[in-house]
């Protein structure tokens, strides 16, 4: 009975936790910024990503903006991160302050086990409702979006770009399409189940005969096809205006489905540094950051996209919360991932951001 009651009382105890709201941040960002330097002038990040030195640029731009508080970003691919933070929090060693990853289907299991610590960022209120959770318990700060990338340099005559997906089929391509590993990146892998629900498997079938040059991480894509050393990839993102002194022009289908999806942070409970956390979240969901560090689409609905793009949730070929859906259903993910595997093969190599080990606390030397 006494194991019945206690059992009962902390299961009351981790809704209630759940369950918790917050109220929108008063404060500036240079209010913030005291704060942060107050409590120690750090804030830990896991970020998803693929090289240690992906978020390099956030880095910069933050520690600029904020002297005094330094961000480190520890950059791993975002299944690596979930288990680690799923780790961290049964071992009781938990390192990160903010999760940022694009595995969505973790933050409302992480909700309902209360580990997150509701924060409603400055700026909240205008993002997307279907970005956000309305309690705070974690929100998307940017959207990315995985399509066509074009070595403008090998294809400068615009008609020839591939746009949709049986393009990718043209002889010419065979052999210079460069392509991560679909069972090793979920949005990779959701790309190809939009396609296969679309033209069915004879595709991805007809798509292994062009040769690809497969690859672990989203990163190597957007530096091979840069470099030439490819010509066309749809397994990356890429700047909605092209990059200064750059060749790779990032281009959207005009019928078939791209992927698109609000990468989503939080606060993790027990954060050693919440103050510069909360610092942190503020500055990117702040309008400079969506306009000026951000290169792709803002979740902020008072922010247009550049000339030539709607609003994000307007593309019906890219709808940003189909992602997330895809993720929920686990079972049907690893379904699908292992018939793509009979296809396409399984991952091979060294992963791309490095073996980090089970505590890293800053960026791995690069």
């Amino acid at each position: 009975m006494g194991l019945a009651v206690g059992s009962a009382v902390l299961a009351n105890a981790g809704k209630a936790l759940a369950g918790q709201t917050a109220s929108p941040e008063r404060r500036s960002l240079d209010q913030l910024h005291k704060a942060a330097i107050a409590e120690g002038g750090r804030v830990i990040v896991y970020a998803g990503g693929d090289t240690p030195g992906q978020q390099d640029g956030t880095k910069k731009a933050f520690e600029k903006r904020f002297p005094g508080v330094v961000l480190d970003v520890v950059v791993d691919y975002s299944k690596f991160h979930e288990a680690r933070i799923d780790n961290q929090i049964a071992t009781k060693t938990l390192v990160p302050d903010i999760v940022q990853i694009q595995t969505l289907q973790n933050f409302p299991r992480w909700k309902k086990r209360g580990v997150l610590q509701p924060y409603k960022p400055i700026g909240w209120d205008k993002v997307y409702g279907a970005f956000k959770d309305s309690d705070g318990a974690y929100t998307g700060v940017f959207v990315d979006a995985f399509s066509n990338l074009v070595n403008s340099k090998l294809l400068p005559d615009q008609a020839t770009w591939p746009r949709e997906v049986k393009d990718y089929l043209r002889p010419e391509f065979k052999g210079k399409i460069v392509l991560t590993y679909p069972t090793d990146d979920d949005a990779v892998l959701f790309w190809f189940k939009q396609v296969v629900d679309k033209y069915g498997w004879d595709y991805v079938d007809a798509l292994g005969k062009q040769e690809p040059i497969y690859v672990r991480g989203t990163q190597a894509p957007t530096d091979m096809v840069e470099a030439g050393q490819a010509t066309v990839t749809f397994s990356t993102d890429g700047g909605l205006v092209p990059f200064p002194d750059t060749v790779s022009r990032f281009v959207l289908p005009m019928e078939d489905p791209f992927v698109a999806w609000p990468q989503q942070a939080a606060i993790l409970k027990g954060a050693k540094h919440p103050e510069a956390a909360k610092l942190y979240l503020s500055w990117l969901l702040d309008k400079d950051t969506q306009t000026n560090v951000w290169y792709m689409w803002s979740v902020r609905t008072d922010i247009a996209p550049p000339e030539g793009y709607k609003p994000i949730w307007e593309y019906k070929n890219g709808d940003p919360t189909a992602f997330g859906k895809f993720l929920a259903d686990r079972a049907a993910v690893e379904s699908f991932r292992s018939q793509i595997g009979l296809y396409l093969g399984e991952a091979k190599g060294e992963p791309s951001p490095g073996h980090l080990g089970l505590h890293p606390d800053k960026a791995l030397p690069h």
